[in-house]
């Protein structure tokens, strides 16, 4: 039997399941927005390297952590949409074709 190995068990060439959802946003009886997510479909995604930055200004700093991604071309992939996968929800910022039939994602979520 094979040794366990958490770093193999997370590659960045893991293929995995992502739900896609779009963002629909709605005003309060008290004049307050909420936003509920209706789901699109699903969708494989080959993940890159994750990176972490921290934006804002001041005391009023946020975490912000970025990936690329590669998948198949699907109109439903827009930016502004949310893929949720390994217990988080990551905004679309940006749609790229890589070659006839494949995009690149670049994926974002604050913490």
């Amino acid at each position: 039997m094979g040794r366990y190995r958490p770093s193999a068990c997370l590659s960045a060439d893991m293929r995995m399941l992502a739900g896609l959802f779009q963002p629909v946003e709605a005003e309060t009886p008290y004049g307050g927005r909420s936003v509920t997510f209706e789901p699109m479909g699903s969708v494989w995604l080959k993940g890159g390297t994750r990176r972490r930055v921290e934006r804002g200004e001041g005391d009023q700093r946020r975490a912000v952590e970025t990936m690329k991604a590669e998948t198949r071309a699907d109109p439903r992939l827009a930016v502004g949409r949310v893929l949720r996968f390994g217990g988080a929800d990551w905004t679309i910022r940006l749609v790229a074709d890589l070659r006839p039939g494949r995009v690149e994602l670049e994926l974002e979520r604050t913490r």
